[in-house]
């Protein structure tokens, strides 16, 4: 984690022309750094959205999802994540940005089921309601001055014991199990947006003026949109209306 005293290497001291100039340039490279974030989020959780919404109304996807083959619509975004995380030194930036937007195309065809299940003024409205927590949350880790990393390693080894609940549950199917399990979910996912919103924030000291840069908006992108679409599944299963 980087010094969040002050992340930007070489500044020259307060008080110095020079320390102005290099402040204010820091902080519009950082501003469009996060922008670019955003909009790579936004934009993939769009595209989910879209595919998702698709696939289900044409009705493939209660086709596809019977059969055997759902699995391999579950898992395949998992390969996508694993292979931009490991890979991702070894990657073109451009070849990272593909490999971004097939996951998001995967992705949609994985939560179409939702569709199948839930009603859509109950999608519709979980969805803005995690649109307005992942803003004010990401708004906090971007703005706070209180170093969140001691919380991250709390966090990611709660989801770690949250998969391991969850594959429990696909064997016990304990609808008491699920609902705390949802309901961690969103308290983990919450704190998460804010956790990595800060890093991302901090990362931009050392990819800046780099070829790493447009890999590392993609990967802070991908990091926000897990974040927020595990907190709108999970927050889905307590405010969704089944059909």
């Amino acid at each position: 984690m980087a010094n969040w005293s002050d992340p930007r290497p070489n500044v020259a001291p307060f008080g110095t022309a020079d320390a102005g100039t290099r402040t204010a340039a820091y902080d519009a490279g950082l501003r469009s750094y996060m922008l670019s974030v955003y909009n790579y989020m936004s934009s993939g959780v769009l595209l989910t959205g879209i595919v998702a919404l698709l696939f289900a109304q044409s009705g493939l996807a209660a086709q596809v999802l019977s059969t055997p083959l759902r699995y391999v619509i579950m898992l395949a975004p998992l390969a996508f994540v694993m292979v931009l995380s490991f890979g991702i030194n070894r990657l073109s930036t451009a070849a990272t940005q593909g490999l971004y937007w097939a996951f998001a195309v995967v992705m949609g065809l994985s939560l179409s089921s939702i569709f199948l299940v839930y009603t859509g003024t109950s999608i519709a409205t979980t969805f803005f309601a995690t649109a307005a927590a992942f803003a004010g949350l990401s708004l906090y880790g971007y703005t706070t001055k209180r170093d969140l990393s001691a919380f991250g390693t709390f966090l990611i080894m709660g989801v770690i014991g949250l998969l391991v609940a969850s594959v429990i549950n696909m064997f016990v199917q304990s609808s008491g199990l699920q609902l705390v399990i949802s309901f961690v979910g969103v308290l983990l996912f919450a704190g998460l947006t804010a956790y990595d919103t800060q890093k991302i924030k901090s990362i931009y000291a050392q990819v800046a003026g780099t070829d790493m840069m447009g890999k590392s908006v993609v990967m802070g992108a991908l990091s926000l949109y897990l974040d927020f679409i595990n907190m709108f599944t999970f927050l889905l299963q307590f405010m969704g209306d089944r059909r």
